[in-house]
């Protein structure tokens, strides 16, 4: 599925790709609040492009969803960069990745973790680009996270969702993290929960819309 730069768009180079990087890091995060150092450092280093089917490597560093799939999309740089600016990585921090696609998100959070779980369940959207040591890719339902590799300090999630399953909950670490857009009336909000003890809550910080990711739509009659 992914394509080196030259293979994706002859006409785009190395260089031009940086440049758009750079744009993207003035004009899109240092403008909507991602202001920590570390993470607007590690998606100015990260090549998004690479992570991206060829027929939309161009457009990488628009200010939009890219879609990666029929129903998948990858969000915008924006959402990503306010998730992780809010959820206060540390360098010793386990995360896992939920929803990761080709890999960019986890890509951009083992530059500033201790270790990645990145899980995705279509293996067709997995591709090849290439990841750092300290991910580890995995392949399974989305819904039921990766319990092998828990408890997690962080769990991200790539991808909008109406609800998050306990079985997720379960697998944070006692004051864990978790950043997702969450789905609420219809409306897109970047969200960052916390646990303590047997305890969960959400707070929400920002409208964004995100794509969503499937499986995590609210049933009839369930109450966040």
């Amino acid at each position: 599925m992914n394509k080196t730069p030259e293979e994706g768009n002859d006409k785009v180079t190395e260089h031009n790709f940086e440049q758009m990087r750079r744009a993207m890091v003035a004009s899109q995060l240092r403008t909507t609040a991602v202001n920590d150092p570390r993470v607007v450092a590690a998606m100015g280093a990260v090549a998004r492009e690479r992570f991206l089917p060829a027929s939309q490597a161009a457009l990488a560093y628009l200010d939009a969803a890219l879609p990666i799939s029929p129903g998948r999309a990858m969000p915008a740089p924006m959402v990503l960069g306010r998730l992780l600016t809010e959820a206060r990585v540390k360098s010793s921090d386990h995360a896992l990745v939920i929803g990761a696609g080709g890999g960019y998100a986890a890509a951009v959070l083992a530059e500033l973790a201790g270790t990645v779980v990145a899980l995705e369940e279509d293996v067709a959207l997995v591709g090849d680009a290439p990841l750092p040591a300290r991910v580890s890719r995995v392949t399974g339902p989305l819904t039921e996270g990766w319990s092998e590799g828990a408890p997690y300090d962080l769990i991200l999630f790539d991808g909008a969702i109406e609800r998050v399953p306990p079985t997720i909950i379960a697998q944070m670490a006692d004051g864990g993290r978790l950043a997702a857009p969450i789905v609420e009336n219809g409306v897109s909000r970047l969200a960052i929960g916390r646990k303590a003890g047997d305890g969960f809550g959400m707070i929400t910080f920002a409208d964004a819309e995100a794509p969503a990711l499937p499986g995590f739509a609210v049933e009839k009659g369930f109450t966040f």
